[in-house]
């Protein structure tokens, strides 16, 4: 079977079932995609061990999950930013399609990853790990081999230094 009869037969499947699992059409456009390029690419590599459309389904949901995991550590972001109390109305998701707001929240998103990335190294540790992924501090502590008290005090300066940064590259 050739590409072209792949896509055709299988096309409205692979994009049902990413629609399933992201509930946006634009999203589950974009899998769908992906999931094809994937085929294209391993065709070859294909063992027929399983059926092809075993075999696709697999890939979609995969792509699927993989995206939806993108989209939760999106989340997760945004609800550090009101932990923190540097949550903006940009952020919010929009009500319309609009190319200009997803680039600025994509350019809002990228400003924040440089400024946790230029916190020291245990202080960024210590936010990823209890803002980000949601570890308790007393696991934290464990993890770094660092009393309970200094994960809490290297989160707060954390905190200041993330702000101090964000502020700094805003001009204010």
């Amino acid at each position: 079977m050739n590409f072209q009869s792949l896509y055709e037969a299988h096309k409205n499947k692979v994009f049902n079932l990413a629609l399933q699992y992201v509930q946006n059409k634009e999203e589950a456009q974009e899998i769908t995609q992906d999931v094809f390029l994937v085929i294209y690419k391993k065709m070859d590599a294909f063992r027929h061990e399983a059926g092809i459309s075993t075999w696709i389904y697999r890939i979609t949901i995969n792509k699927s999950i993989d995206h939806l995991r993108t989209r939760q550590r999106k989340k997760k972001l945004v609800s550090l930013l009101q932990v923190i109390g540097l949550r903006s109305t940009e952020m919010d998701p929009p009500d319309f399609d609009h190319p200009g707001v997803k680039l600025e929240q994509k350019e809002r998103i990228q400003e924040i990853f440089n400024a946790i990335n230029q916190l020291p190294e245990r202080q960024k540790t210590v936010l990823l790990l209890n803002k980000i992924e949601k570890v308790l501090l007393n696991e934290i502590s464990g993890i770094m081999d660092l009393s309970p008290k200094a994960v809490e005090s290297l989160l707060m300066r954390a905190k200041t230094g993330l702000e101090k940064k964000l502020k700094q590259n805003e001009g204010i």
